[in-house]
């Protein structure tokens, strides 16, 4: 199964409540009638994902800050330097039949379309246009329908000014139009994919041996698991990678570690217990070093927010590393529990004043209805969020994709 796939059955808590709710606005005062506007024209202002043109465009490159610097998705090769195989023209003006090109990302096939064709719609241009092709139950967009839609969002988690602003933007030019439950939905999700576009960035890597990773969060937010798979997905990746178990108070976070460790193949330095967690990061940096590892994963000691004797043992560890290397820890990842709904906005607003955090993973996405609030931490901080999770196995932590996220949350299908 597709991750998309997984992600959707996992989701079905959060598109379900979406589902009901939006169905249950739409029943209320609506009636079976055609689409007062074209479908097409209703989404275009706001879809991200419509590209209809001759030829595809070429991939846009973006150069990192250093300029030895690469992205790399956990798990992933890089891509492969873009191939040209783009359609030319010969002497006589003919044209040459593009070939398939695939690259080395697995979520990611681009496919030239011949110059009399056009690309094939994206997903929410197929689904919204099934449709316009059949009368259904629509209910006309007013005032009333408009505070149903907010209130629907806030209760996903959105937050209020998120749910807000969603809302306002898809009644943009729709007031007074009747809309169906499908095309609500994808005018949500275009909506949701816009705002989580420009955050969905996988986790960079740096030339910079060993590349220091700093994983925080609160207690049971799935730092050990996170550490683990991405430990995997790293050395399947022809990274060498070392763990530091840095929670030393509680022996069982210590064995969960070195239990991934083994599955893994990744080495786990440890401490005894109640050892300064600072001394091991310090003393971790430098075995690192000794052994040419190419990335040290720190696990961290769960922390309340509200701890401040807490916050400031993680900040000793930032103090005590920069001491071996002054630009680390080269990211620092905030792993986030979904289930807490807007209680993750206090925890980032919190650690980002105490660690500097660089960047996102939301795990537990498959256990709540409140999967809206990523699309809230994402409006307002604008923090890169390099993967989510949605269960226990290996393969279910994976780079986060908008589009993908955005059909899940909303129950719509991509095929």
């Amino acid at each position: 199964m597709s991750f998309f796939g997984k992600l959707k059955n996992k989701l079905f808590k959060s598109s379900s409540k979406l589902d009901e709710g939006l169905d249950a606005i739409v029943q209320e005062g609506g009636e079976e009638a055609a689409p007062d506007v074209n479908v097409q024209e209703a989404v275009a202002p706001k879809a991200v994902a419509e590209v209809v043109e001759d030829t595809p465009a070429a991939p846009e490159v973006i150069e990192a800050p250093d300029a030895t610097e690469e992205d790399v998705v956990p798990g992933v090769e890089p891509d492969l330097d873009p191939v040209d195989d783009a359609i030319s023209e010969t002497d006589q003006g003919d044209v040459e039949e593009p070939e398939l090109v695939r690259s080395s990302d697995p979520l990611q096939d681009v496919v030239a379309a011949a110059p009399e064709e056009t690309t094939k719609p994206g997903i929410l241009g197929r689904l919204l246009g099934r449709s316009n092709e059949s009368t259904e139950v629509r209910r006309v967009l007013d005032d009333d329908m408009l505070e149903s839609l907010e209130e629907l969002l806030i209760q996903s988690d959105m937050g209020v000014e998120t749910a807000l602003r969603v809302s306002a933007n898809i009644a943009e030019g729709r007031m007074g139009k009747r809309l169906s439950v499908i095309e609500i939905k994808g005018l949500l999700a275009a909506e949701v994919a816009r705002i989580m576009e420009p955050v969905a960035k996988p986790l960079p890597l740096y030339p910079t041996k060993p590349q220091v990773v700093l994983v925080v969060g609160v207690n049971g937010s799935g730092k050990t698991t996170t550490i683990g798979k991405l430990a995997s997905q790293f050395r399947a990746a022809g990274k060498k990678v070392v763990i530091a178990a840095g929670d030393t108070f509680r022996a069982a976070a210590v064995e969960q570690l070195q239990v991934w460790g083994d599955r893994a193949g990744v080495p786990v330095l440890t401490a005894p217990e109640g050892s300064d967690p600072a001394s091991l990061a310090y003393d971790a940096m430098t075995k690192a070093q000794e052994d040419g590892a190419d990335l040290l994963m720190i696990d961290t000691a769960g922390r309340l927010q509200n701890r401040q004797d807490l916050m400031e043992e993680l900040a000793k560890i930032v103090r005590v590393i920069r001491k071996k290397d002054p630009d680390a820890p080269h990211n620092t990842l905030l792993v986030l529990d979904a289930t807490t709904g807007q209680n993750a906005v206090t925890q980032v607003d919190m650690f980002r004043k105490i660690s500097d955090v660089s960047g996102l993973v939301m795990t537990k996405l498959d256990g709540t209805a409140r999967g809206g609030v990523l699309v809230s931490l994402a409006d307002k901080f604008g923090l890169p969020i390099h993967a989510i999770g949605v269960g226990e196995q290996i393969d279910d932590l994976a780079p986060f994709d908008p589009e993908e996220f955005a059909a899940a949350l909303t129950g719509l299908d991509q095929s």
